[in-house]
C-alpha cells in the first residue's frame, strides 16, 4: 500500500493580489484625474507635471496619494525579488517576507518625509522643502512604472532573472537622476545662495538614512 505524500505547491495569490491593487491604483488615477494622468506619463521628458501641479495640497491629492502606494506596493515587492535573485534564494519569495520588508519601508518613508517637512519647518524652509518632497516622490513614483513591469516580468515569465533586476535598477536611478537634475535646475538661485543648508539637507535626510541601512545589513 503506497503512502500519500503531502506536497507542498507554492501559490503566487499573494503576487497577484498586489497586482490586481497596482492596476486598480492606475486605473483610478487615470479615471478620475485623466489630465494629471497624461501629464504625469510624459514627466521624464517634459516636466510640465511638476509646473502644473506643484501648488498647495500637492502632497495630500488623491492622484498623488494613489500614485505614492503604487509606488510603494511595487517598491515592496521589488525589494523581495531584488534579494532573491541577488542573493541566490537565501531569501524566499513568500508573502511573510513581502510583509516585513513592506513594513520597513513604509516605517522608512514615513520617517523620511517627516523629517524633512519637520526639517523645513524648523529652518523656516517648510514651503521649499515640500516642493522638494513633491518633486521626489513624483519621480520615485513615476520610476514604480518600472518597477510594476519589472515583478510582471520576475513573477510570471522571466523569474530569477538577473538581467531584469540590473536592468530595471539602472533604469530607476537614471529617472531618479532626471527628476534630481531637474530639481537642481529648478532650485539652482536658492541653492547657490543657502549652500551650506543645502549641504547639510542632503548630509541629514538623503545620503544619511542610506548610509544607517548599510550598516545595520553589515552587522
Amino acid at each position: 500500500m503506497m503512502e500519500a505524500i503531502e506536497r507542498t505547491v507554492p501559490t503566487n495569490d499573494w503576487i497577484t493580489l498586489i497586482f490586481v491593487l497596482s492596476l486598480l491604483l492606475l486605473v483610478f488615477a487615470r479615471a478620475f484625474f485623466l489630465s494629471r494622468f497624461q501629464n504625469f506619463m510624459i514627466l521624464p521628458f517634459n516636466n510640465k507635471y511638476i509646473f502644473l501641479y506643484n501648488k498647495k495640497g500637492r502632497l495630500t491629492h488623491g492622484f498623488h496619494v494613489a500614485l505614492s502606494l503604487f509606488m510603494y506596493l511595487n517598491l515592496s515587492l521589488f525589494t523581495l525579488f531584488t534579494a532573491s535573485v541577488l542573493f541566490d534564494k537565501q531569501i524566499s519569495p513568500g508573502g511573510s517576507f513581502l510583509l516585513v520588508s513592506g513594513g520597513a519601508l513604509f516605517v522608512y518613508f514615513l520617517l523620511k518625509i517627516g523629517m524633512q517637512l519637520a526639517g523645513g519647518l524648523i529652518l523656516e524652509f517648510s514651503k521649499i522643502t515640500s516642493s522638494l518632497v513633491f518633486k521626489k516622490m513624483t519621480y520615485l513614483n513615476y520610476s514604480a512604472l518600472v518597477m510594476f513591469i519589472a515583478n510582471l516580468l520576475l513573477g510570471y515569465v522571466t523569474k530569477d532573472s538577473k538581467i531584469i533586476v540590473f536592468a530595471s535598477i539602472s533604469l530607476i536611478l537614471l529617472i531618479n537622476s532626471i527628476g534630481w537634475i531637474s530639481i537642481l535646475k529648478i532650485h539652482q538661485k536658492l541653492i547657490a545662495s543657502h549652500l551650506f543648508y543645502f549641504i547639510l539637507y542632503l548630509c541629514t535626510l538623503e545620503f544619511a538614512p542610506f548610509l544607517i541601512i548599510a550598516n545595520l545589513l553589515n552587522d
